[in-house]
């Protein structure tokens, strides 16, 4: 069955590096919303008279935000609709909360729960301390409003509720501190291919 694989999760929680460890060993249509945004973000943010690395100003949720996710999931749909896996990497903060979102998404493709394998991965770490720490780490142009913002963003780092009518079980918290590991991979396989 062909399976949509959610890594969802704050900035520095390090979806993007499971995500892309999990699609190294096993294949499947790597859909990063950053990655996908990117140049139309980059565009309408110039055109806006703003940073064009920003992803997490105001004014970028307003003119960007939504443009990103139905980006991602309309090539992750069509990736399902041709019987391919798919990986999707975002926050997903707000789609979160509704519970018919994904119901909804997969009905544009005809496709339902029923004949998905849906699994959704939320990424996080332990402490508030732990994200800035990573972020400053990896050093990206796309990190400098979160970190000269941080009381503002770091309210984005909450650890959400999953609330899309899937079974509990096809649902994952994983904690992500330390480095990658493959032991975090097998951890990831075990919950994936679980029947």
């Amino acid at each position: 069955m062909r399976k949509l694989i959610f890594f969802i999760g704050p900035a520095g929680a390090g979806k993007t590096t499971l995500a892309k460890a999990w699609a190294r060993k096993h294949g499947g249509a790597f859909l990063d919303m950053d990655t996908l945004l990117r140049p139309a973000a980059e565009a309408i943010m110039t055109l806006a008279g703003q940073d064009p690395n920003d992803r997490d100003s105001p004014t970028y949720k307003t003119y960007c935000r939504d443009l990103g996710y139905r980006i991602t999931m309309d090539a992750a749909l069509e990736n399902l609709e041709l019987g391919l896996d798919a990986i999707v990497v975002g926050p997903f903060t707000k789609e979160l909360a509704d519970p018919l979102w994904l119901e909804k998404e997969l009905s544009n493709i005809g496709a339902t729960i029923n004949d998905v394998c849906v699994r959704a991965i939320f990424v996080y770490l332990p402490s508030e301390n732990a994200y800035q720490e990573r972020i400053r780490t990896r050093g990206s142009a796309l990190d400098v409003w979160k970190l000269d913002n941080w009381k503002h963003f770091s309210q984005s780092l909450v650890r959400r509720e999953i609330k899309w009518l899937i079974d509990p079980s096809s649902i994952l918290y994983f904690d992500n501190s330390g480095p990658f590991s493959s032991i975090k991979l097998d951890e990831l396989e075990k919950f994936i291919y679980r029947s």
